[in-house]
């Protein structure tokens, strides 16, 4: 009996970006854990990569090409070959760009795998795209409005190492559930603890990470700029601005300090919902608490005011002097300090005319680009590694789209999901642990390189090689398509960046992972800034020059706050993400439906149930204008009057026929274009 460990990394959609560690028998995967010798996963998965190995063994696992036998919806195939999968493919796309032209091709990565060859991170087949001139495509729905609001402020995206949480004596956990969605970093939390560290945690709900903390403020949702001004009129009040920061290492500080005058602790109260005496208390404690830190993810960027507050969130450790100090700072992400080349991974240089876009179309936006695009309209839709129809904003619409019989639709997926069901042809493609990959975390600090453990089973086959079989049965030859996993890796590690110095794909296949050749300690902004001032700018020239306020500071949320959407649908709905799903990843295992319910829960204020005659257990549903979706009511204090809380992850079909997307309207953020997913009205009723 042989026995191997492999050593690889969780692909998923996850700050945590987890080494792991394949046991493989007799060639089979047997085993599965986090790899111990990794400084940040430390030998922990979470509870749902725990079922990794189960998952991926499931009976309904994609093992062939399919072609739909039936309407587009319905979800019935049949077995074809590859050969007759790759000539549909080529024949439908060439009479498309022939006709139409190359822009009414769409191809659609998602967050299925993030890895910078068979994923989202260097979007794996682009170089075919670009040869055909596809449209571009804005993989906005995750994190942009964060990132661009960030790179106003402090010029990147990049914050403070998640690590050096562990430094801090104030933790402020801002609109981030770790126990949930990123788990490793409470280790860092505890050891602060252990030395006397506070920790808060600011969320409209009380999820299990708050439920840890030492403190919970619940503002309404998309009130969080206004929170943060008014924590900071408190620390101005008191005299503890860090004058000499100021003076060094920011720009526009005496417009910002009259930013913060307009939102005195009443004021910033009643926006957000919080009563003032807890605002001045909070602000006193970050007066007097050095170093700082604030942790931020992506649901306090979705809504539509959702740029500017992670903007101005950004300033807070501007105006206390804590991007200067160990342990202080705000870390929403650390993908600004990985500094691999795209580009070389792209080659948009292929495209017809050089590198330039006419026409890039919105991830989050899908249900507008296939009904409403035009010149030329889309015609056809690549899939890659995403499940659109479950994950994205107005699924009616979306669903709309998809169902078009004018529409060429290919999805290369591992499950029959929600998207499936739409596609003309369905290409079955490798799980982590069969193919080769590298990866970051944007919750760390560290490249891994994923080594394939483990022989595909059935007819599935890495997205790298499904675009090179495609390339060549399209009859285009450009070397550049054909290049190996191994040497698309090599590009992404050439970029010639100082934090990539000796980090090389040999030495990431023999270590697994290698930390980022970061300064020890790393405080990244102690020096400056990589805005164009060189500081942290509360004012920001590039903000002017996109007509916007040039000045740091809260735009609110579109239908949170809206009075008529408020009277029309009194209930502000949050749908978070999932203890046992990653986005809708894993919504098919059996045993995590199980655990998860087997469907939406609403959670619902006592009074707000009361006032409609519901109790818990009660099947609802949850609608507004843009459609409905029906969840079983748990009612509880854990959310805020006015809030109810669902997540996010539940496959429509397995619910009803919808879930909560059915009611998130297509809406851009101010800044970035990203999607709105906590930015929306609904009433919960009865169903009869």
């Amino acid at each position: 009996m042989k026995e191997l460990k492999v050593l690889g990394a969780c692909p998923l959609d996850c700050p945590d970006g987890c080494s792991w560690v394949v046991t493989v028998r007799d060639g089979a995967a047997v085993g599965l854990r986090g790899n111990p010798d990794h400084p940040y996963t430390r030998g922990a998965l979470c509870t749902k990569v725990n079922r990794w190995l189960e998952h991926a063994a499931q009976p309904d696992r994609i093992l062939y090409p399919l072609r739909r036998a039936g309407r587009k919806g319905e979800g019935r195939f049949e077995r074809i070959t590859w050969d007759e999968a790759l000539d549909e493919i080529a024949a439908r796309l060439g009479r498309i760009v022939g006709e139409h032209g190359g822009e009414a091709v769409w191809p659609y990565w998602g967050t299925g795998t993030l890895g910078y060859v068979q994923g989202l991170e260097g979007q794996a087949g682009r170089r075919l795209f670009n040869l055909i001139g596809a449209s571009g495509h804005d993989a906005n729905i995750c994190s942009a409005a964060g990132i661009t609001g960030l790179t106003y402020t402090i010029g990147s995206a990049g914050g403070m190492d998640p690590e050096d949480l562990a430094h801090a004596r104030l933790i402020i956990l801002w609109g981030t559930n770790p126990l949930t969605s990123g788990h490793h970093i409470w280790r860092f939390v505890q050891a602060a603890r252990r030395e006397g560290a506070h920790v808060v945690a600011i969320d409209p709900v009380l999820t299990r990470t708050a439920a840890q903390a030492d403190e919970h403020l619940a503002p309404l949702p998309g009130t969080d700029a206004a929170l943060a001004l008014g924590l900071l009129n408190v620390v101005v009040g008191r005299g503890a601005q860090d004058e000499d920061f100021l003076e060094r290492r920011t720009l526009g500080w005496p417009e910002f300090r009259a930013r913060i005058a307009e939102f005195p602790p009443a004021r910033a109260a009643e926006i957000c919902g919080v009563p003032e005496e807890r605002i001045v208390a909070l602000g006193e404690r970050i007066a007097r608490t050095r170093p700082t830190a604030i942790r931020a993810t992506q649901g306090l960027q979705r809504h539509a005011g959702g740029g500017s507050a992670l903007r101005t969130l950004a300033c807070v450790p501007g105006v206390t002097g804590d991007w200067g100090r160990l342990g202080g700072g705000l870390v929403f992400s650390t993908s600004g300090h990985i500094k691999l080349n795209r580009r070389a991974l792209y080659r948009d240089d292929l495209r017809p005319g050089g590198p330039g876009f006419r026409r890039v179309l919105s991830m989050s936006r899908l249900g507008e680009g296939l009904l409403e695009v035009d010149d030329p309209p889309v015609k056809a839709l690549f899939v890659i590694a995403a499940n659109p129809a479950g994950s994205t904003p107005h699924q009616n619409k979306v669903r709309a789209g998809l169902a078009r019989e004018d529409l060429f639709t290919v999805v290369l997926e591992r499950f029959p999901t929600d998207t499936t069901d739409y596609a003309d042809i369905v290409l079955p493609a490798t799980m982590q642990h069969e193919h080769a990959d590298l990866h970051e975390g944007y919750g760390h600090l560290y490249l891994a390189w994923n080594e394939p453990a483990v022989a595909p089973p059935g007819e599935c086959l890495p997205t790298t090689e499904t675009f090179r079989r495609l390339a060549r049965r399209m009859g285009l030859d450009d070397p550049a398509l054909q290049e190996s996993d191994e040497r698309l890796a090599e590009q992404a590690l050439s970029s010639g960046h100082p934090y990539l110095e000796g980090i090389t794909l040999d030495r990431l296949r023999e270590e697994g992972f290698v930390r980022l050749a970061v300064p020890d300690p790393f405080v990244p902004y102690a020096e400056g800034f990589p805005t164009p001032s060189g500081r942290l700018e509360f004012v920001s020239g590039r903000a002017a020059g996109a007509g916007l306020d040039p000045v740091a500071g809260h735009a609110p949320p579109a239908e949170v706050t809206d009075p008529g959407r408020a009277a029309a649908y009194p209930i502000a709905l949050i749908s978070a993400a999932s203890h046992h799903f990653l986005n809708t990843q894993f919504g098919s295992n059996a045993e995590l439906r199980r655990r998860s319910g087997n469907g939406p829960a609403l959670r619902m204020h006592p009074d707000d149930a009361a006032a409609r005659g519901l109790e818990s257990g009660r099947r609802v549903r949850v609608r507004n204008d843009r459609g409905a979706f029906e969840a079983v009511l748990e009612v509880t204090d854990r959310v805020r009057p006015g809030v109810a809380a669902t997540t996010k992850g539940h496959w429509a079909k397995f619910s009803g026929g919808a879930n909560a997307n059915a009611v998130v309207d297509e809406r851009d953020t101010d800044l970035g274009g990203g999607p709105t997913f906590h930015d929306t009205r609904v009433e919960v009723e009865p169903v009869a």
